[in-house]
């Protein structure tokens, strides 16, 4: 497997990158991981704009879903287009929430997308082995375990602790992983994790790799989450940036 950070900036777009997605590909097949807010530019920098074989979507907040719209008229309008459609795994809600998001006119995406909705359990995508579960988060929301030939790439979505996040990260090669609030500061419950709890899951899970996603830079300081996820974990621990790439 080979994972590409198309964007990866918490909430929000930062200045240097777009919202959640990443580009995951094996066997020739190209599985979109989230399409945040801003990704769909990012997606032309490493594959061509129809070469998506499939898409998961962790949960329905903009910063994870949002270009999914955006694509809807590159999918339908290309001048050697309309391209057929393709799967789109998300919560439920999905196909409602991004046709509204799209137009208040032009009714469903049936023509664009396929959709799929998802529950905890396990099913393949393309060459991919897919674990889903639901994580703690104020609304539907899904960690994923992605396997191929042996191999393991675990991935947080937005969360905060619980013990469905850590069964679907045991023993992963990857584990990206969200780190969204400063540690030692009054944080909301239920919603985000920090660096340092990262790295317990992380240490916890048996995790070979840690790969700290979805940091608000407007907001905190890198090097402090950076210093608490090495501080809980350790392993080999770094923030991911744009146009990273890991083979798993």
């Amino acid at each position: 497997m080979r994972l590409t950070v198309l964007g990866c900036a918490g909430s929000f777009p930062g200045p240097e990158s777009a919202c959640s997605a990443y580009l995951v590909e094996a066997d020739g097949f190209r599985l979109l991981l989230d399409f945040g807010t801003g990704s769909l530019s990012a997606l032309q920098r490493y594959a061509s704009l129809k070469s998506v074989d499939a898409i998961l979507l962790s949960h329905l907040h903009c910063d994870h879903m949002l270009d999914a719209c955006s694509y809807v008229v590159v999918r339908r309008y290309a001048p050697d287009g309309p391209y057929p459609p393709i799967p789109v795994y998300a919560p439920a809600g999905a196909p409602e929430r991004i046709a509204t998001a799209y137009s208040l006119d032009e009714g469903p995406l049936d023509d664009i997308y396929t959709f799929y909705a998802l529950q905890p359990g396990s099913f393949p995508i393309g060459p991919f082995q897919v674990s889903v579960d639901r994580v703690n988060h104020p609304v539907e929301t899904y960690g994923v375990r992605l396997e191929h030939e042996g191999r393991v790439l675990a991935y947080s979505g937005d969360t905060a602790g619980c013990d469905a996040l850590l069964r679907l990260a045991q023993g992963a090669d990857l584990f990206l992983c969200e780190a969204s609030y400063l540690d030692g500061v009054d944080n909301p419950p239920d919603l985000h994790l920090t660096g340092g709890e990262a790295g317990e899951i992380a240490t916890k899970a048996g995790v070979r790799r840690l790969l700290l996603t979805h940091l608000v830079t407007a907001w905190g300081s890198e090097a402090e989450t950076l210093n608490n996820a090495s501080a809980t974990f350790a392993g080999p621990v770094e923030i991911v940036r744009p146009g990273s790439r890991y083979e798993v």
